[in-house]
């Protein structure tokens, strides 16, 4: 059994999309079976993840980081953010009053607690606000968790 947990930027440029599709693809069919991913389901990453690693036939554990998180997606993201939660086997909602840094920290620091291996698709680079990427690399690292980085060499984050 393999458990991963996600981590990574909502706006993906489609060079850096394309490639993390194939690495979280490779990555995850390497993986010992059974996999058990965790995600907050941010678009971008989080969703992308969820996506390949149910294709996968993983089990998905989804950290929601607030009441009221929903109210953050739009369109396309919407919709695959209540499809992916809808199909999680196991769903915690953080006892946070309104979406924001603190609980996307936390949110963040609960996926890194539960899982073996983090996966970043990451530009490494330092977060743009409080609980971003960088930062749960950072928590990981501190944990003495595994991660590993997706992000193809030359590629800025938009």
């Amino acid at each position: 059994m393999t458990v991963v947990g996600i981590t990574g930027h909502r706006s993906l440029p489609p060079r850096a999309l394309a490639h993390a599709e194939r690495e979280l693809r490779a990555l995850l069919a390497g993986m010992e079976a059974p996999l058990i991913g965790w995600s907050s389901l941010a678009a971008g990453a989080d969703q992308l993840f969820a996506e390949i690693l149910l294709r996968a036939g993983g089990e998905l554990r989804v950290v929601v980081p607030s009441h009221g998180y929903e109210a953050t997606f739009r369109g396309p993201g919407l919709d695959a953010y209540r499809r992916l939660l809808a199909a999680a086997r196991v769903t915690t909602v953080l006892d946070f009053a309104e979406p924001g840094e603190p609980a996307y920290y936390a949110a963040g620091c609960l996926v890194v607690e539960n899982c073996e291996v983090l996966v970043a698709v990451w530009d490494g680079r330092p977060a743009r606000g409080f609980g971003g990427t960088a930062d749960a690399v950072r928590y990981a690292r501190g944990q003495g968790r595994e991660v590993v980085v997706i992000w193809p060499e030359g590629v800025q984050r938009l």
